[in-house]
């Protein structure tokens, strides 16, 4: 029993505690290459010592979402996880709220309507890229405007992957309008084992009703944006996983942040911004544990949603 990593397989009981949702770098390719203070080297050693500060609190594993569509370059993830020593698992999928990209369009209008999801699974079974480096999860999203354009082709392509694998589902939702709910009834349709599945994005909303629907159908909740105060504030997000470990359901949750170390998505002056401070690896570890346990929520709870819950996700049997 064992999850793959950009450095390899490990044992599952080997994860440890684990953030289910990071990125270590969100990308524009394009926007890279015309930039001319981009350092290579310099943002790999930030990266590093970024990490190996979140390992330093004793989180040994996090789950990068980067997929297609968010700059994936699984090479220099390999080696901010050689550096930093932390444990990271890469996801092969596509990032889309409408168009896929031109390359996966124009092949699925011409080639195959399969053409997505064999691309999925031949990453899953021969790694991605040249260095083969094996994807632990699959990625895909449905924002505030639901199932447009290609959105739904991609959900199914996700699914039927993951029907063919066996790796697990993180999805980006947009919280406020139940996109959750949609994504579950395609993976459903598509045979997906919902209990694979995590919705990501979950914590962005308080409304209970909503996140105990997505407990009762079987996944698990992504409590994955804590520091984005902009969407949800830090109170209103503690509260909610408070509430719900006390109605019994730490064992349908896991945490993280959704950071990154360079993000083309979030402009860095916005980062100075009361709403964004909070916004870093490390803000689970020094503030929100703290909170939660100040909160009532039991130890045992806690280990669960960072240690069990992610290694029974991750665990392909």
């Amino acid at each position: 029993m064992s999850v793959q990593t950009a450095t390899g397989p490990v044992a599952a009981d080997a994860l440890g505690p684990t953030l289910m949702h990071e990125h270590v770098f969100t990308l524009d390719s394009e926007v890279l290459a015309l930039d001319p203070g981009w350092d290579e080297e310099a943002a790999i050693t930030d990266a590093t010592a970024r990490l190996a500060e979140l390992r330093g609190r004793g989180i040994t594993t996090i789950v990068d979402l980067t997929v297609i569509g968010l700059g994936r370059f699984v090479e220099r993830i390999r080696r901010v996880a050689e550096q930093s020593g932390m444990q990271i698992v890469v996801a092969t999928g596509i990032y889309t709220f409408s168009e896929m990209p031109q390359y996966f369009k124009i092949r699925s209008q011409l080639l195959s309507p399969d053409f997505v999801e064999e691309f999925f699974i031949r990453e899953a079974r021969e790694g991605i890229g040249p260095g083969g480096i094996l994807p632990g999860i699959l990625k895909c999203a449905t924002d505030r405007f639901g199932l447009v354009m290609d959105v739904e082709h991609v959900l199914r392509a996700t699914a039927r992957a993951h029907t063919k694998t066996g790796l697990p589902i993180s999805t980006h939702t947009h919280a406020k309008s139940k996109q959750g709910l949609t994504q579950q009834r395609i993976f459903q349709e598509e045979g997906v084992d919902l209990s694979k599945v995590v919705i990501g994005h979950s914590g962005d909303t308080t409304d209970l009703e909503y996140l105990e629907q997505l407990i009762d159908n079987g996944s698990y909740l992504g409590m994955d944006r804590f520091g984005i105060d902009v969407f949800c504030p830090f109170e209103g997000r503690v509260a909610t996983v408070a509430e719900l470990c006390r109605r019994g359901y730490a064992e349908r949750m896991v945490l993280s942040h959704d950071a990154s170390c360079v993000s083309h998505s979030v402009p860095p002056e916005l980062l100075d911004q009361p709403r964004w401070t909070r916004w870093r690896y490390t803000h689970i570890s020094d503030d929100v544990l703290p909170a939660l346990r100040k909160a009532g929520v039991p130890e045992e709870d806690l280990t669960t949603m960072l240690v069990a819950n992610p290694r029974r996700i991750l665990d392909r049997g």
